[in-house]
């Protein structure tokens, strides 16, 4: 899964890069959580916008938005099974840029998990796969745009670390990822682990497991205690 992750350094976001003209206002976040609000590239109407969307996915259907805070992740071996993603699978397809994600260990015998801290190794933003919905309350409220991050079977790098990585898609797959080249069929051969060559990773401090926490010291490199 893909519980936290970071975007320290929006200012480096090239919105060329992504197709967009320009983008929302941003600050540096080295913890973003669940229900927060994140920033999605998404096509409609012929073009793209970037804009905030609420972390965790509320179907259109959904009478209660509190559904959203248990669809934070999409599995990617599920999205064609699940009434709550598959119409979003098939045409609400979007990308979360991050500049680095958290993953936790479970180590035997100790009780609370240990994070780690992840990014490429040039330390540059790349796109989660994602899927949006829009829903609202009532016919007068105003729409909630929201997302799941898709994840997959983690790469080499991250297989000793947890069972599972989210799905980032590479800047020459955005278009077919939007669905602007139009095939309809959604694009199922990027549902993978990116390359483990290009990441790296490294312990962190529990610190990240609350929320309140949002700084540098969050990707601090744990310093061990071992003689």
């Amino acid at each position: 899964m893909c519980g936290r992750y970071t975007l320290r350094r929006p200012q480096r976001i090239d919105p060329k890069l992504l197709g967009v003209d320009e983008l929302p206002p941003l600050e540096p976040r080295f913890n973003i959580a669940p229900s927060e609000d994140i920033l999605l590239v998404r096509a409609r109407r012929g073009a793209r916008e970037a804009s905030l969307a609420r972390w965790g996915l509320i179907p259109s259907w959904a009478k209660d938005p509190s559904i959203g805070n248990r669809m934070a992740n999409a599995r990617d071996d599920s999205l064609e099974e699940k009434p709550s993603f598959r119409k979003a699978w098939h045409s609400r397809r979007g990308l979360v840029i991050a500049d680095g994600f958290y993953e936790w260990r479970t180590i035997p015998g100790v009780k609370r998990r240990q994070p780690y801290f992840v990014r490429m190794k040039a330390d540059a933003p790349f796109a989660f796969g994602a899927l949006w919905e829009v829903w609202r309350p009532r016919s007068d409220a105003e729409w909630v745009v929201s997302c799941s991050l898709i994840t997959t079977a983690p790469n080499a790098l991250l297989a000793d670390i947890h069972d599972r990585m989210p799905v980032i898609v590479g800047p020459e797959d955005f278009a077919r990822w939007l669905g602007e080249t139009g095939n309809p069929s959604p694009p199922a051969d990027l549902l993978k682990p990116w390359a483990p060559d290009d990441m790296e990773t490294w312990p962190v401090s529990p610190r990240v497991n609350a929320t309140g926490n949002d700084d540098e010291a969050c990707i601090a490199p744990l310093v061990s205690t071992e003689a």
